[in-house]
């Protein structure tokens, strides 16, 4: 890794690692590279950027305290504006340098997603993204079977939460990272998707790989239960307004109208880690 790379590393992972988060380092090219243009970050290709997720250690070291801090003024969307006053940490942390942060959830005027979180995870060697491309002699059909991001060390118990871009950060040499291949069966990857897109309730599809860790039983209650009822259930009081309708819940769904004719490069285009309808990270 370049001097500068691994400098700014080790700086964004200072402020985000205690906190449950990973950083790992791309080039925009990497990612326009596999997209179709209308998705393209709008930067030269050498450009800087981090892909940030968080662990299943964010719920407690991040999320809990925030929730019960004074920053969350008014209460709208706890998952968002706890990762959204982490990354500005980030920003305040090296204030010489210009630094865009895009969250996961953010779309353009006309819905299309602002980053797609699980191809930028790819690219950056974060997780392996699953696609139905990814299994020879696929045995679904005319179905719609949604890709999903398998960590190698957490399984699919982690959380894609955004990428920060550094525009005039240019670093060509930067040798790419391939993900881990941890699914690398037939069997195996057919199983992961079908209990992906058929049996996400159950979580099992998070069990892909055997897990360092896992969401813990707090926090698999907090992310199954409805938005207006999660304060509750960690003993905070609710806030006196209505919550958002923009629950943590959209943070998890795939935000690309199925009417785009995408279809040739539709498993690059997914930008979540759950299927439509999943409940929490």
């Amino acid at each position: 890794m370049e001097p500068q790379v691994a400098e700014l590393k080790q700086k964004i992972e200072d402020t985000l690692c205690p906190f449950g988060f990973e950083v790992y380092p791309f080039q925009v090219a990497w990612y326009n590279a596999v997209l179709p243009s209308a998705f393209h970050l709008p930067l030269p290709g050498p450009t800087l950027a981090f892909l940030v997720l968080s662990t299943p250690a964010m719920f407690d070291r991040a999320l809990k305290p925030f929730l019960q801090s004074a920053h969350l003024q008014p209460l709208t969307d706890p998952v968002d504006q706890c990762v959204a006053y982490h990354l500005g940490r980030v920003r305040k942390s090296l204030p010489e340098l210009q630094i865009e942060v895009i969250a996961d959830y953010e779309v353009h005027p006309n819905r299309r997603p602002k980053i797609l979180a699980q191809t930028a995870a790819h690219v950056a060697g974060a997780a392996y993204y699953y696609q139905r491309q990814d299994v020879e002699a696929d045995p679904w059909g005319t179905q719609h079977i949604s890709g999903v991001c398998i960590h190698p060390r957490f399984g699919g118990w982690f959380a894609i939460r955004g990428v920060l871009l550094l525009p005039g950060i240019e670093v060509p040499d930067l040798p790419p990272t391939k993900p881990l291949d941890c699914v690398p069966t037939r069997t195996d990857r057919i199983a992961l998707l079908e209990s992906f897109n058929f049996h996400w309730r159950d979580w099992a599809y998070r069990d892909a790989v055997t897990p360092q860790e896992r969401y813990s039983e707090e926090q698999k209650a907090y992310f199954s239960t409805p938005p207006a009822q999660r304060l509750a259930l960690l003993g905070l009081a609710q806030p006196s307004e209505e919550p958002s309708s923009a629950s943590p819940e959209l943070l998890f769904t795939t935000l690309i109208p199925k009417s785009q004719n995408l279809s040739r490069t539709r498993g690059w285009l997914s930008p979540r880690v759950s299927p439509p309808a999943s409940p929490g990270p």
